[in-house]
């Protein structure tokens, strides 16, 4: 059981959640179904999502895990089918599927500094840019298409999108997903304007750093102690710490509650630890 951040009830709503397999969006799932909420958990991952709704069931809350492929639009339509047969309409959808791909990743952070045998920008893989592109803004746009139906219908909802601290300012060495990130920000806006009048919130949080299954290679070496990049990352942080993934649950309760959060629609809020507010100096 977590310590959940806020005292709000949501009893009765259904949450669908992608990328429920992971730290970020399993950590959501949990407190969200904690909070009362009948969830709906999804990811490609099928056997993290059962294995989560087992664990929810068995500590007597309400949980289903499919498996999703994000950008199958015919396969998201069946799962939809499936949670509207078990729990109901969506009330709230967290687009929480995303990633990285080392194809679409520099081994250099400076084109001035790179090595003979590394990977450069010049050797950027194009079928790897445009897969971080599709998982992370179609990921996020053809879930939106298939459960929004259910809010339009009802003229009620929210959409919680899964921006990143890259979307600001993007990092080095990671410039497809830096990208991709930035337009899902921007379509975070898009929907909240498209939206205004069907009684529909869309807005998003920008995680700070945090250690996931995906970067946990990439900021911890192998016997523990933090790489170059994860000392930078500190470095850049005026609070000179990660962010745990429940730390993402005050924010996120709080622009899907409809009455904490009425007025709230089109907004990018940081959970950052102060990344975004340090200069370096």
């Amino acid at each position: 059981m977590m310590n959940l951040p806020l005292n709000i009830d949501f009893t009765e709503k259904v949450v669908v959640i992608t990328g429920a397999g992971g730290v970020i969006c399993g950590t959501m799932a949990r407190a969200f179904a904690q909070a009362g909420a009948k969830v709906a958990a999804l990811d490609l991952n099928e056997d993290a999502v059962k294995k989560l709704a087992e664990e929810l069931k068995a500590e007597g809350f309400t949980c289903e895990g499919y498996k999703a492929n994000v950008l199958d639009p015919e396969a998201l339509k069946e799962v939809h089918d499936r949670v509207l047969a078990d729990l109901g309409p969506c009330d709230i959808l967290v687009n929480g599927a995303g990633g990285n791909n080392p194809r679409a990743t520099t081994d250099n952070e400076y084109q001035h500094e790179a090595k003979e045998g590394q990977k450069t920008f010049f050797d950027l893989d194009a079928g790897g840019v445009d897969f971080v592109f599709k998982l992370n803004f179609q990921g996020t746009l053809l879930p939106t298409q298939t459960f929004a139906q259910d809010m339009v219908e009802r003229q009620s909802g929210c959409i919680l999108n899964i921006s990143s601290m890259n979307a600001y300012i993007p990092l080095t060495k990671i410039p497809a997903y830096s990208g991709a990130k930035a337009a899902v920000s921007n379509f975070t806006q898009w929907l909240a304007t498209h939206f205004a009048g069907s009684g529909i919130r869309c807005n998003a949080i920008a995680p700070g750093f945090l250690v996931t299954n995906q970067n946990r290679a990439l900021l911890f070496n192998a016997d523990g102690t933090p790489t170059e990049r994860s000392a930078k990352i500190l470095a850049g942080t005026p609070t000179h710490r990660f962010v745990d993934s429940e730390e993402l649950l005050g924010a996120t309760f709080f622009l899907c509650d409809d009455r904490a959060a009425s007025a709230i629609t089109g907004v990018v809020l940081p959970v950052d630890a102060g990344f975004a507010a340090y200069s370096g100096v």
